[in-house]
């Protein structure tokens, strides 16, 4: 199923988008967000500049900027989280525009050693906790 980008939340930046994540940064071909729902402490999502729906649609420079963009990601994640390890997830059954999402795995944290929930709905914060999430990833990008 291919999205509409008259339609999709990514490229219409729209309400929908606001309610599940917050904004952190512009990068070379891509965004990147801060989830609201914070079950895995730091989870973030990339997502690509231009409407695609899927990795292999890039071309190969295109593709190499936007891996590169998650990397540089995950990296300040790594700096500001210290997970175990990061999970990579690229769904997009329902809404087929390019994206990442990144849920850092603690030791003795939710689903380690397993999949990430999509949206648990467990762990919302407050404005505060928020920004220190952000300005943590934003000092590392």
């Amino acid at each position: 199923m291919y999205s509409d980008p008259k339609t999709c939340l990514y490229c219409t930046n729209n309400e929908t988008l606001h309610s599940l994540m917050l904004f952190i940064a512009d990068l070379r071909v891509s965004r990147v967000f801060l989830f609201k729902e914070q079950t895995y402490r730091g989870r973030c999502l990339v997502a690509y500049n231009g409407h695609v729906n899927d990795l292999n649609e890039l071309s190969d420079e295109e593709r190499n900027a936007f891996m590169a963009d998650v990397v540089q990601v995950t990296r300040a994640m790594q700096k500001a989280f210290n997970p175990e390890k990061i999970n990579y997830g690229a769904y997009s059954d329902k809404l087929s525009h390019l994206h990442f999402h990144l849920a850092p795995k603690y030791v003795d944290g939710p689903d380690y050693g397993g999949t990430f929930q999509m949206n648990p709905g467990k762990v919302y914060l407050s404005d505060k906790e928020y920004a220190q999430l952000i300005n943590a990833v934003k000092e590392n990008l």
